[in-house]
Formats: structure tokens, sequence, C-alpha cells
């Protein structure tokens, strides 16, 4: 299919839904996390929300790694806020960064999972290293005018993969 390249392994609501023990019974161990509008509202630092989640997460026993296409001021910060590893100008959608993070949490592509909003940066890169996806809703819209020409197209590729669940 045309659009199968941009599909997600899992479509949820929130990332704090997602059930994380459950990923860790599958053999989980990496989790890899966009920032804006997948953790916090876009541009927004972390909220006490987003550290207890990684210190839950942590505890569990999950290697973490942020990997933002932001630059190092917004992404450090925030990585330091919530105890973890990160890259910043990562590229996405190019796969080299998540082969990269996954060197840095000692995991591979079988035992990472990617979490983000985006299909054409976050899940499309993720597929292209080989690594499953879940991909959320944004958690607010208010977004940059180029990632609002992006949702267009998303919207399509969304409704496809709708319909191929579907089958």
């Amino acid at each position: 299919m045309l659009f199968d390249q941009f599909y997600p392994d899992e479509y949820v609501d929130s990332t704090y839904g997602i059930d994380f023990p459950a990923l860790w019974e599958m053999g989980i161990r990496g989790l890899l996390f966009d920032i804006d509008n997948t953790l916090v509202p876009h541009g927004k630092p972390a909220t006490e929300e987003a550290v207890l989640l990684f210190e839950r997460l942590h505890a569990i026993g999950f290697e973490t790694c942020l990997i933002s296409n932001n630059q190092e001021p917004r992404v450090t910060p925030f990585a330091d806020a919530m105890k973890t590893k990160y890259i910043y100008n990562a590229h996405k959608p190019s796969g080299k960064n998540y082969g990269k993070a996954m060197e840095l949490m000692g995991t591979d592509a079988g035992t990472t999972v990617f979490i983000g909003d985006q299909l054409f940066t976050d899940v499309w890169g993720a597929r292209r290293a080989g690594i499953y996806s879940i991909l959320v809703k944004p958690i607010h819209p208010k977004e940059e005018i180029q990632i609002v020409l992006k949702r267009y197209l998303e919207r399509i590729v969304l409704h496809f993969y709708k319909k191929s669940l579907k089958k």
C-alpha cells in the first residue's frame, strides 16, 4: 500500500495512557520519546506529570532517551529535568540517530519502542530504523506553521491507516 511506510504500529490517545508494564513484559527495555506534543505542549518545559512518568519508567527498569529535531537549548534542560539521555537536532526521519539513541540505551531495534506525535518525522523515522512505533495524538493544537501543514497530510494517511485496521 502507498502509505504503509508511515503507519504506526499502534495509535493511542496519549503517552500517559500507554501500558508501559505490558511493554516491559513483552521484552521492551528502551523507550525513545519525542518531546513537543508527545510529552508536553509545544515549547513548554518539563511538567510534573512528565517527570513522574519518567521516574516510574526508570523504576520499572526502562532505559529512556529523548530524540528531538529541536536544538540543544530546548532539549538539554528538558532532558536534565527528566533525568534521561537525549539527542538534539536529530534530523528525523533519518534513521541514523534512532540507532545512536539505541546505542546510548544499550538496546536494539527488537527491544526498543519509539513514542511520538508526528507520522512524517517520528513514525517514519522509527520504521526506517526498524523500531516499533506508537503514535500519540498531539497534546495541544497550537503548533508551528510547518507542522500545521503536515497535519493536513497526516489526516489523509491516518484515514487509510484506520481503514487498514478494519480489514
